[in-house]
């Protein structure tokens, strides 16, 4: 088999705060905004790699999704337990400096980790964890 990932689903509950940190703290270009108000599917990604695309959803539309398990998913939306990411840069402290200036919520300042990599990470809006590799 030849399979690539094309789109990761993150959850959002704020369409605009959503945008506000992927398209211009992080930089990704938006791709498609479809939906109204609250209930928004966007789609964003890197600028120049149109193969890789992020759509952010609103969280438990699935009709099939109970009342219980909604109010689990926007509990654990809230502690930053149901969403994550991880990207990578090569300019790890410039990236986290530009987090940091946007007031981005960092959970961790960059870091060598025990397992070789060196990273960060920030919540989004929505919670969700966005770890940032650098890449060597």
């Amino acid at each position: 088999m030849d399979l690539s990932i094309h789109t990761i689903v993150l959850p959002h509950d704020d369409p605009d705060a959503a945008l506000a940190f992927y398209r211009d703290l992080l930089g990704f270009e938006v791709r498609k905004d479809v939906g109204e108000g609250r209930m928004r599917w966007i789609t964003v990604g890197p600028t120049g790699r149109p193969d890789i695309s992020l759509l952010l959803a609103p969280p438990a539309v699935d009709p099939g999704i109970t009342d219980a398990e909604r109010r689990t998913i926007a509990e654990m939306m809230a502690k930053g337990t149901y969403g994550w990411i991880l990207l990578a840069t090569e300019d790890l402290d410039g990236t986290f400096d530009k987090l940091r200036a946007g007031d981005a919520e960092i959970v961790q300042e960059p870091t060598e980790q025990p397992y070789g990599m060196r990273d960060c990470a920030v919540r989004d809006p929505a919670g969700n964890q966005v770890r940032i590799q650098e890449v060597r």
